[in-house]
């Protein structure tokens, strides 16, 4: 982890309160190319009332449109919690070559379905516990106000 990696995650940080603010699962994400953010997204599964409506798709589709591409090796995503196995999978076609997270998701996370087995694309770099406090904190606010 370095000070780029928390930089790059408060931006992912200010999508999920974006989300937050808007009654969604506060998760938000960033794509970073050459030290800029191409992309965002925030889940946006309510506002739209579809499941795959998820922070790092959103925020994968932006930054395929903005470059005319379908591939993401120079890439870096931030995304707060740990992506899903769906969002692990579209990541894993993107060939991206980073993704960055905050808080884990044991429950959600695809670290739940096999732990021991990456399903990232093999030259995919995984960093985890970037601002995890902050990340992590911003989604049990969320959920305590729900219960």
């Amino acid at each position: 982890m370095n000070e780029t990696d928390e930089q790059f995650m408060r931006q992912a940080l200010r999508q999920a309160q974006q989300a937050f603010e808007e009654d969604e699962v506060p998760v938000g994400a960033v794509v970073v190319m050459n030290g800029r953010i191409i992309a965002r997204g925030y889940n946006q599964v309510e506002r739209l009332n579809d499941p795959t409506a998820h922070a790092e798709i959103i925020a994968l589709t932006s930054a395929f449109n903005q470059l005319g591409s379908k591939y993401l090796p120079e890439a870096t995503l931030y995304v707060t919690v740990e992506p899903c196995v769906m969002c692990s999978g579209a990541l894993y076609w993107s060939k991206i070559g980073r993704v960055v997270w905050g808080a884990s998701d044991p429950k959600n996370g695809f670290s739940r379905v096999q732990p021991a087995i990456s399903p990232f694309h093999p030259k995919t770099e995984l960093v985890h516990g970037v601002l995890e406090n902050e990340c992590a904190g911003l989604i049990r606010e969320f959920f305590r106000a729900k219960r």
